[in-house]
């Protein structure tokens, strides 16, 4: 077994699934929550003399923040999530960590645990051998598979600390990448006149004025020039909602609506913009809720001083060293909006999170580890502050 191999089976083997807004603790589903893999990695960090502790951000969940203290009074941040997405129909134990054929499988094995445990594998080897050039803290955050409260409330424990950068822990199959997209997401509704099914001309059907805004929508991309690293922004219905019965015209219908940003757009006009859009098309019987997700895209300069040594390490391993854009959303947007430049890196594939099979290979996560010591090692002390 590799050095990773142990220490992400146990993270893998501690169910932290989100519970989206649902409770956790006494009478919660056991596999609920991110306090106990939270716990595991205060713990483990300790046995290696990382002072770590655990903050809590919303009851019963908190984020687990560890900080080698470095010869330069800056720090370069490591943040990945604790948090998984549900099990229901994997094909795989989703906590039995199996190892097969160099691969670890469970659910979060990639996303985000084997990153996590690459982090927590170089956190214990930088404090291990005398003071790094820089400090590193390592947060393990809660909650980045729903609402985000686990980076907000770290960016907040992070207020007038002199943060250069960050590398945030998801699969991007061992590149960097400094560009993400972002996304607004929400719910249109077509409001017919329900009627029997006999006598469908004196009702409204609203699933058939709904074929018309989706048609609309498979026809119609977001006019914005595509980015370099990122392509076109997407707009996507993801799910449909209507019909009474076999025998009722529908009065109703609503789809959910996924809209992908690119860097420069502001999700919330975005979404205006769509609602104008969209509710003249069948003008009184189109409504447009307001948004229930909102995130912004990332577009972190390559020349920073994190990209630019992660970079710099991949190159001297013989490993890929252009930056790359992702089309997933994730952590980093929110730091780079809070003045950290961040750069997201990890072992494993995008294509394997969530999935029914998900993991990870294993040199894939001591590779990474091995590339952020070096990341942080090769940082010079004489660099220029972020502002």
């Amino acid at each position: 077994m590799t050095r990773s191999g142990e220490l992400l089976k146990d993270l893998v083997g501690i169910a932290s699934v989100n519970p989206r807004g649902g409770p956790v603790g006494a009478g919660a589903k056991p596999d609920l929550g991110e306090a106990a893999v939270a716990g595991y990695v205060r713990n483990w960090l300790a046995a290696r003399g990382v002072r770590a502790e655990l903050r809590e951000v919303l009851p019963g969940r908190p984020n687990v923040v560890a900080t080698v203290p470095g010869r330069d009074p800056r720090f370069v941040l490591l943040e990945s999530h604790l948090d998984t997405v549900e099990t229901g129909g994997m094909t795989v134990d989703p906590f039995a960590g199996t190892i097969r054929d160099g691969r670890l499988y469970g659910r979060g094995a990639c996303d985000a645990k084997g990153p996590l445990a690459a982090f927590m594998l170089a956190t214990a080897e930088l404090a291990a051998n005398g003071p790094p050039p820089f400090g590193v803290v390592l947060a393990g955050v809660m909650d980045e598979e729903h609402a985000y409260q686990g980076v907000l409330g770290l960016i907040s424990d992070l207020e007038g600390a002199d943060v250069t950068g960050a590398i945030v822990g998801e699969p991007t199959d061992l590149v960097a990448a400094v560009a993400h997209k972002g996304c607004v997401r929400y719910t249109v509704r077509t409001l017919g006149v329900a009627g029997h099914s006999s006598r469908p001309d004196e009702a409204v059907n609203a699933v058939t004025l709904m074929s018309r805004v989706i048609d609309h929508l498979d026809r119609a991309a977001p006019g914005v020039p595509p980015h370099p690293l990122l392509g076109p922004a997407t707009r996507t219905v993801t799910r449909v909602r209507g019909g009474e019965g076999p025998n009722t015209v529908p009065g109703r219908c609503e789809i959910d609506i996924d809209r992908r940003t690119l860097p420069g757009e502001d999700p919330i006009d975005v979404w205006r913009k769509d609602r104008e859009e969209l509710t003249a098309l069948i003008p009184g019987r189109i409504e447009v809720d307001e948004p229930f997700t909102v995130d912004y895209a990332l577009d972190t300069p390559a020349a920073s001083p994190v990209p630019a040594a992660l970079c710099g390490a991949l190159a001297a391993a013989g490993r890929d060293a252009s930056v790359h854009g992702m089309p997933f959303g994730t952590d980093a947007s929110k730091l780079a909006r809070a003045g950290i430049p961040s750069v997201v890196f990890g072992p494993g594939s995008v294509a394997d999170a969530h999935s029914a099979d998900e993991s990870v290979a294993l040199d894939d996560v001591d590779l990474a580890a091995r590339l952020v010591v070096e990341t942080v090692r090769s940082m010079s002390i004489g660099g220029g502050r972020h502002g």
